[in-house]
C-alpha cells in the first residue's frame, strides 16, 4: 500500500461529476454550533462591512443604497468564500437558488451564488484519514494498492479520491465531509434567514419550498448507499445502450458516508467543442435523447444537468454518466401530464395547451393572465421550432436570445412568484441544462428524430 505525495498535483481527468479540487485544503467545520457561529459571523462580517461603506459614502455627500452596500465586490466575495468553506448545505443553498431560480434572484445574488458550483476546498489530508479510518477501520490502507490523498475533484457534500485496489483495479472513492449529514437541517434554517434578511428577495417570492427540497434533496445526497442503488440501477436501465458508460459500483467498500465506484479514464464533455460535426452532434442527440427516455421510461431521472457529470471517452466515443446523487424519481401523473403537454405542443393545439400546461405544473390558474401568456409563449416558440422539422442548429439559433427577452419581461412583474411543483422544477432544471449543453457544443440534432420514439405512444 502507497499513499499518493500530497502535495503533488491532482489527476485532471476524471473529474467524477464535481469541480476539480486545488492543493489546497481547509478543514470542514463538523460540530453544529461550530457552523452556526460560522454562519453568525459571515452575517456580522457583511454588515460590518456595510456600516463601514456607508458611513464612507454619506461622508462623500451621497445616499447609500441598501442593495449597493450589501451587493459590494468585497462582499460578494466574503459570502461566496464562506458559504464555500461551509459547504454541506450552506454551499448547496446556493447552489440550488442560482440554478433553479436565477430567473428569480437579482443578478447580483445570481452571480455570487453561481461561483458555488465550481468553488470547493477539500478536507486536509490529517483530517481525511479520521474520516476514513472512522469508516474502514485503523487498516483501512490494505484494502488499496495505492490511494492518492489529494482529491481529484471537491464540491458541496464530499470530495473524490483516486485509487487502486490490490487487483490492480483503479476506483473513484467519494468521501463525505464529516458532520454533513447531522448539520443539514440546521445549515439550511440559519442560511434561509441569512438570505430573507438580505432585503434582496423579491417581496412575492416563497423560500420555504425552496429550502424545504434544499433539506430533502441534501438528506437523499447525503446517503450515499443510496446514490450507490441509483448508480446500480442506472447501470441496468442502460446495459447494452449504445454510446453510454456508467462506473460500477464496489459495494464491499461502499457506507453510507463512502462511495466506491470504477475509475473510468475519460475526458470532460466540453472537450468535444473542438471535436468534428459528427461527434458533437451524436453526443447532444445521445444526451438529449437519455433525457427523455429518464422521463418517459424509466421514470427515473438523474436531474443535476451539471456539466461535470457527464464525460466523453475519446477512445470509443462513449458518454460517461456520474454523480447520481440527485437522482428523482417521478410518477406517473406528472410523466403523463408532460407527455400530453408535450403532444400539444408539437401537433399545435393552442386551446389544450393552457390547461395541460397547468397540469404539468407550469403555472396554476392563480397566476398573474399576462403571466401565463408570457409562459405560454416561450413554450409555444420552443415547440415551433421543432415543429419545423429538420436540423435544429444549436449553435447558431437566436432561440435561447428570444426566451430569455420574454423571460425578462416576466421577472420585471409585481404579481406574487409562482415556485412550480419541485417534480417540474427539477425536470424544467435538467431540460434546460440539455439545452445549454447542445449550445455549448454548437450540436446540430434532429430534434424531431429524437422526439419522434415517444409520439402517440403511452408512457410507461
Amino acid at each position: 500500500m502507497t499513499l499518493q505525495d500530497p502535495t503533488g498535483p491532482a489527476d485532471p481527468r476524471p473529474g467524477q461529476g464535481i469541480a476539480r479540487a486545488t492543493s489546497r485544503g481547509q478543514a470542514v467545520p463538523a460540530p453544529p454550533v461550530s457552523r452556526f457561529l460560522r454562519i453568525g459571523g459571515m452575517a456580522g462580517g457583511i454588515a460590518g462591512a456595510m456600516v463601514v461603506d456607508g458611513v464612507r459614502q454619506l461622508a462623500a455627500g451621497r445616499r447609500p443604497a441598501l442593495g449597493d452596500l450589501l451587493m459590494t465586490p468585497a462582499n460578494a466575495r466574503r459570502l461566496a468564500d464562506q458559504l464555500a468553506q461551509l459547504r454541506g448545505a450552506a454551499m448547496k443553498v446556493g447552489q440550488l437558488l442560482s440554478m433553479d431560480t436565477g430567473d428569480l434572484l437579482p443578478p447580483e445574488i445570481t452571480e455570487v451564488l453561481a461561483r458555488l458550483r465550481a468553488d470547493a476546498q477539500h478536507m486536509p489530508p490529517a483530517q481525511l484519514m479520521r474520516v476514513l479510518s472512522r469508516h474502514w477501520g485503523p487498516d483501512w490502507r490494505r484494502q488499496f494498492a495505492s490511494f492518492d490523498m489529494i482529491p481529484i475533484a471537491a464540491a458541496s457534500i464530499g470530495q473524490v479520491h483516486r485509487a487502486v485496489l490490490p487487483s490492480g483495479q483503479a476506483v473513484a472513492v467519494k468521501v463525505q465531509y464529516p458532520g454533513i449529514r447531522a448539520a443539514i437541517d440546521s445549515d439550511v434554517g440559519n442560511l434561509g434567514r441569512l438570505i430573507a434578511l438580505s432585503g434582496m428577495l423579491p417581496p412575492t417570492l416563497d423560500l420555504a419550498p425552496l429550502l424545504d427540497e434544499a433539506r430533502r434533496q441534501l438528506h437523499e445526497e447525503a446517503d450515499y448507499a443510496r446514490e450507490a442503488e441509483c448508480l446500480a440501477r442506472f447501470g441496468e436501465l442502460l446495459d447494452g445502450a449504445d454510446g453510454f458508460r456508467v462506473p460500477g459500483v464496489h459495494p464491499g467498500l461502499t457506507t453510507p458516508d463512502i462511495l466506491v465506484m470504477d475509475f473510468i479514464e475519460s475526458a470532460p464533455i466540453e472537450a468535444l467543442e473542438t471535436a468534428p460535426q459528427a461527434a458533437r452532434d451524436r453526443a447532444a442527440a445521445a444526451l438529449i435523447g437519455l433525457s427523455l427516455r429518464e422521463l418517459f421510461e424509466f421514470r427515473l431521472m438523474q436531474t443535476d444537468p451539471n456539466f461535470a457529470n457527464y464525460r466523453h471517452d475519446p477512445r470509443t466515443g462513449d458518454i460517461v454518466l456520474l454523480d447520481f446523487g440527485a437522482t428523482r424519481h417521478f410518477d406517473k401523473g406528472i410523466v403523463a401530464a408532460f407527455h400530453a403537454l408535450m403532444e400539444a405542443g408539437l401537433t399545435d393545439e393552442p386551446d389544450s395547451l393552457r390547461a395541460r400546461a397547468i397540469a404539468a405544473g407550469l403555472f396554476s390558474e392563480e397566476v398573474a393572465p399576462q403571466s401565463q401568456e408570457m409562459i405560454l409563449t416561450m413554450m409555444t416558440m420552443v415547440f415551433a421550432e421543432i415543429r419545423q422539422g429538420g436540423i435544429f442548429d444549436f449553435g447558431s439559433s437566436d432561440l435561447a436570445r428570444r426566451l430569455r427577452d420574454v423571460g425578462l419581461k416576466m421577472g420585471g412583474a409585481v404579481e406574487p412568484v409562482f415556485v412550480p411543483p419541485m417534480d417540474t422544477l427539477f425536470l424544467n432544471r435538467k431540460l434546460a441544462g440539455m439545452f445549454l449543453l447542445a449550445t455549448r457544443l454548437r450540436a446540430r440534432v434532429d430534434l424531431g428524430a429524437v422526439i419522434g420514439p415517444w409520439r402517440g405512444r403511452a408512457p410507461a
